[in-house]
């Protein structure tokens, strides 16, 4: 997927990385793809009316503050995962997965200040950079006549998930039941990335096949990693 980082959020990674400490042996061994899947699931109705993540609500509520995660953000990550083991049941992925894109991406919708509405929105809207081509980001021309990201000379990346218009209007899809496939929406955005990820990696219960899903939704061994490594927080119970 061709999409941009917040340019906060990038700036803050290359941070980290230029003032790491001196080699040590760590307190965690280093993490593993794929992650591990993390806390089971309840049991769920797949074709339950309106938003079935609602089901997810306890599950959710028990994890949120020891992952520091919003609530209604794992729904979102449980309900998609648990969604595509039906429709792709060769896939494997889990929600843990999801979260560690998430939080890389947005802060699970809470770049720049955002936070997630009601209805799993981010509120304002969260916007990447223009693709202008600048040095060490692509340049894609507007796709979408400014409709979805804003913008009507280059493409932006949308949602707490960071599609770009023309991967959205592939793979967007309504996960809530309100009629509409919004990129803003994590419970759209969820389920949209769960499906690319399983188009684009296949098995992802085996390293290659995560490994590569990942890196074709940002295409930097850095973020592979940086992934991996908020996943497996999650999968251990832990905040990233």
């Amino acid at each position: 997927m061709h999409r941009a980082r917040p340019l906060v959020l990038a700036a803050l990674a290359a941070l980290v990385s230029a003032c790491a400490l001196p080699a040590v042996v760590p307190a965690v061994p280093p993490a593993v793809a794929p992650p591990a899947t993390g806390a089971a699931l309840p049991a769920l109705d797949l074709d339950a009316p309106g938003r079935g993540a609602d089901q997810l609500a306890a599950w959710a509520r028990d994890r949120a503050a020891v992952l520091d995660v919003p609530a209604s953000a794992l729904e979102a990550y449980g309900w998609a995962a648990a969604s595509v083991a039906r429709s792709a049941p060769g896939c494997g992925i889990g929600w843990t997965t999801l979260a560690g894109i998430g939080s890389v991406e947005t802060g699970h919708g809470r770049f720049g200040g955002s936070r997630l509405d009601r209805d799993n929105r981010a509120q304002p809207p969260i916007r990447g950079a223009a693709l202008d081509g600048r040095p060490g980001v692509a340049e894609i021309r507007d796709t979408d006549g400014g409709a979805l990201d804003g913008d009507t000379t280059f493409d932006r990346a949308m949602g707490p998930m960071q599609f770009i218009p023309g991967t959205w209007e592939q793979w967007g899809v309504d996960a809530d039941g309100d009629g509409v496939a919004d990129p803003d929406d994590l419970d759209d955005a969820a389920l949209a990335a769960a499906r690319y990820l399983c188009a684009s990696g296949g098995d992802l219960t085996a390293a290659g096949g995560w490994n590569r899903a990942v890196l074709t939704y940002n295409r930097s061994s850095s973020y592979v990693r940086e992934v991996l490594e908020r996943s497996a927080s999650y999968a251990a119970g832990r905040s990233a």
